[in-house]
């Protein structure tokens, strides 16, 4: 299992009405599991007075960043009165909609809260060092903005972990109706800027269009190659507003 099992987002509920039932069991086991080896993870690294950061990437390895981080900002929503979590690590859980099933207890982290919060910190730590781009880095929108010919950022949860990197967040949306904001229809096809692989995805997959100032050197030459003619035609791609 582990980090071939999905994360699975939406509710019970929602998992019935969409037949999607067994989705939703192996992703909660799952998530139980992994929270029962953040817990281990903590009684193995902790000698007492310092906690070592071995535990927080083993469990990274074995379950994702995803999921990782689903588990403990649950756990911190679920005990959000405990004073001894920090106010940012707080802050830090209420950016995750997890839905509210009677079951989210199950996969509650029960180590003290004073060593689960320095677990959380270093779990941010471990990510931050991705250097990965977020919804600063963006156009803003409001969910306007077409998609067409634009260079989007792809949510890093879009992602596998091997693929977590600013270089494969850089998407060219070439088509589909998702492009449009108030299309029906909501996937994006296109490529990715690294490697030219082309791929489909939901719109609710990206963060938004980027910011043309913090388009690498590299994405920015790569856009270039792009825009020029094609041997035998006497137009390049238009590029959108970039």
């Amino acid at each position: 299992m582990g980090k071939d099992t999905l994360l699975y987002t939406s509710s019970w509920r929602n998992a019935k009405a969409c037949d999607e039932t067994t989705f939703w069991i192996k992703s909660h086991n799952e998530n139980c599991d992994c929270a029962r080896d953040i817990e281990e993870a903590i009684r193995e690294n902790f000698d007492g007075k310092h906690l070592e950061a071995d535990g927080a990437k083993t469990v990274i390895e074995k379950h994702g960043y995803h999921r990782v981080m689903w588990v403990l900002a649950n756990t911190l929503q679920e005990k959000s009165g405990d004073g001894r979590f920090s106010r940012e690590n707080k802050e830090w859980a209420k950016r995750f909609q997890i839905p509210k099933d009677g079951r989210r207890n199950e996969f509650c982290v029960q180590s003290h809260p004073a060593v689960l919060d320095g677990f959380i910190s270093q779990i941010q730590k471990e990510w931050k060092e991705l250097n990965l781009f977020d919804i600063s880095h963006c156009e803003r929108e409001k969910g306007e903005l077409d998609y067409t010919d634009q260079v989007v950022i792809l949510s890093p949860f879009s992602l596998k972990d091997k693929y977590k990197t600013p270089d494969y967040q850089l998407f060219l949306a070439t088509g589909g109706f998702g492009c449009s904001p108030t299309a029906r229809g909501r996937k994006v096809f296109g490529s990715f800027l690294k490697d030219g692989e082309t791929a489909q995805f939901q719109r609710s997959d990206f963060i938004g269009v980027i910011k043309e100032e913090y388009l690498p050197e590299w994405a920015v030459e790569k856009l270039q190659e792009l825009s020029q003619p094609e041997e035998g035609t006497s137009e390049g791609m238009q590029m959108g507003g970039m």
